[in-house]
């Protein structure tokens, strides 16, 4: 059997490395937003997590779909085409996920 005040000891343990490694962001957020690397990521990384995701998403979904992937294309180009039509990403957003749906819930595609 364990010793209780061991087990406690090292639950005090986990805790305040869990806090510390939670806070840690958080204390160094000063010091590190006027690095010129942190502030080239906090340009680029946006951009660049939206474009993975959307690829994954699209190649997951194309290759689910055993016709071909026109209707991933065009919801796509839907979205591409109102946000640069519109400059909202809510409009573009919802409005490309209701062709997508809608092409993928009929049989044309």
């Amino acid at each position: 059997m364990i010793d209780t005040a061991y087990a406690l000891g090292v639950m005090a343990a986990m805790a305040g490395v869990t806090f510390g490694l939670r806070a840690l962001p958080f204390l160094a957020a000063k010091f590190l937003q006027k690095h010129p690397m942190v502030q080239q990521l906090g340009r680029f990384l946006p951009l660049a997590i939206m474009t993975l995701l959307l690829v994954h998403t699209l190649v997951g979904n194309a290759r689910d779909n055993p016709h071909a992937p026109w209707a991933e294309l065009i919801a796509v180009c839907v979205a591409l085409g109102l946000q640069w039509w519109q400059r909202q990403a809510l409009l573009s957003i919802l409005l490309a996920t209701a062709v997508y749906v809608l092409l993928r819930n009929t049989a044309w595609f």
